[in-house]
């Protein structure tokens, strides 16, 4: 927190580890990630990356980049950002690789890699998917930074509220989620991430698949069942 949660090897490989743990285990229906302190993260150590080698800074993003999306992407439970102050540089990069994202008022959100001499990196890739070409150029050729509720009112987020509101609307997500079939949940998830890099007829068809393939669940049966008879279902997971 005396650093603002500044990124660097020992925190993504700390994360990463909690992530997998988190995938690994059948108890934990959804995950919270946020930041310790006033912020959720101020982004990059510079300090401790400034005059590293090409080699050495590779190996960083190695574990940052390329394994945290792996862990993310095969995460099969939905995981929500809650971003209680400033989310900047690398710090959207942990936040924008959740599923979704919900801000306090006091957050602002940044890419101001270009005033110190780098590039923002994934976001180059990522933001024009989320807001478009012209306003993630903006965001990430400018190095300005945004309020929460610009963010949400762009669709960069998904909710902007009140400090002292944050924790209860992060929970409130949170629990909606956990209530779910974690069979069910999981292969959603994986179809949807899926069809994100798909040609649209195929991700179609994929998406039928995988409602044929959940149908005959037990959760299903369970779902429909518990829809019949008005009352609450309850999950097996098969």
């Amino acid at each position: 927190p005396e650093v603002r949660n500044a990124i660097n090897h020992q925190l993504i490989t700390e994360l990463n580890a909690a992530y997998e743990k988190a995938r690994k285990d059948d108890s934990v229906r959804a995950i919270i990630v946020t930041g310790a302190g006033t912020a959720f993260s101020a982004g990059l150590d510079l300090v401790a990356y400034r005059g590293k080698s090409p080699l050495e800074f590779r190996r960083f993003i190695e574990t940052f980049y390329l394994e945290m999306t792996e862990i993310l992407y095969k995460m099969g439970k939905p995981v929500i950002a809650a971003l209680n102050g400033p989310t900047l540089a690398a710090g959207c990069s942990i936040a924008f690789s959740c599923d979704m994202l919900i801000a306090s008022e006091r957050a602002i959100i940044g890419y101001p890699e270009i005033n110190v001499g780098l590039v923002p990196a994934m976001h180059l890739i990522l933001l024009p998917r989320l807001v478009g070409k012209h306003k993630a150029f903006e965001l990430t050729f400018t190095g300005d930074t945004i309020s929460a509720k610009t963010a949400a009112e762009i669709g960069l987020i998904n909710h902007a509220v009140p400090h002292e509101k944050l924790e209860g609307e992060v929970m409130k997500f949170a629990r909606n989620f956990a209530s779910k079939s974690p069979l069910v949940m999981k292969v959603n998830r994986d179809a949807f991430y899926r069809g994100l890099t798909m040609e649209f007829r195929a991700g179609i068809a994929d998406a039928g698949d995988a409602l044929a393939i959940l149908a005959s669940s037990e959760d299903s049966i369970e779902g429909m069942t518990a829809f019949k008879e008005k009352r609450k279902p309850v999950w097996k997971g098969k």
